[in-house]
């Protein structure tokens, strides 16, 4: 296993805090419960710049913002866990679609690219909001509306909130790319040499 470059944490670390900026901003609110923005799209840009292990750490050390800024909404420590540690570093899982969406948008069709990375986006915010749902079930069952079951009000809410925040990052990720895909494409990437070995 390839160790993580120090230039890959920095970045890392300076996605973590621009999804913290981004989560400053106003976002979508349809209710109360449901909030949607675009602050996951530096995780995704950094899961499909470096790939999973990357974005997973840049995704806890989100989490982690959260909590140091007071930002985050704690009932217990397993629930902070959940929902800070566990579910931010999820998000990482998009990185697992980085070797597909990398070969695509440089030797294939980018057609197929952005494809694949509209799948990543939907697998990371699908991994990252299990885990709001689990918690959601567990901890915050007391603001279901009165005779609804907590699992069924968690399961409404965050899958409302993963289905909205998947088709803005979904939107905004591929705008970005498609305009400037030297976003996610490094100079040091090993793919390209890889490819001119094949050829």
């Amino acid at each position: 296993m390839r160790k993580i470059s120090l230039i890959a944490l920095i970045e890392a670390s300076f996605f973590a805090a621009f999804a913290i900026v981004l989560d400053l901003l106003p976002s979508i609110k349809p209710t109360p419960n449901i909030s949607i923005s675009v602050a996951m799209i530096p995780i995704f840009i950094l899961a499909f710049r470096w790939g999973f292990r990357v974005s997973l750490i840049s995704g806890l050390l989100w989490g982690i913002l959260q909590i140091v800024m007071g930002d985050a909404w704690i009932a217990t420590p397993t629930q902070a866990f959940i929902e800070y540690f566990i579910a931010f570093a999820c998000i990482g899982f998009a990185g697992l679609f980085y070797n597909l969406i990398q070969k695509e948008l440089r030797f294939g069709d980018k057609k197929k690219a952005y494809g694949w990375i509209v799948a990543a986006i939907f697998v990371g915010s699908l991994a990252r909001y299990f885990w709001h749902f689990i918690a959601g079930a567990i901890f915050f069952g007391e603001y279901a509306p009165e005779g609804m079951d907590p699992i069924l009000f968690s399961f409404a809410v965050n899958g409302a909130t993963m289905l909205g925040a998947f088709a803005l990052c979904s939107f905004v990720a591929v705008l970005l790319i498609s305009t400037t895909p030297r976003l996610i494409i490094r100079k040091d990437n090993t793919l390209a040499i890889e490819h001119n070995k094949a050829s």
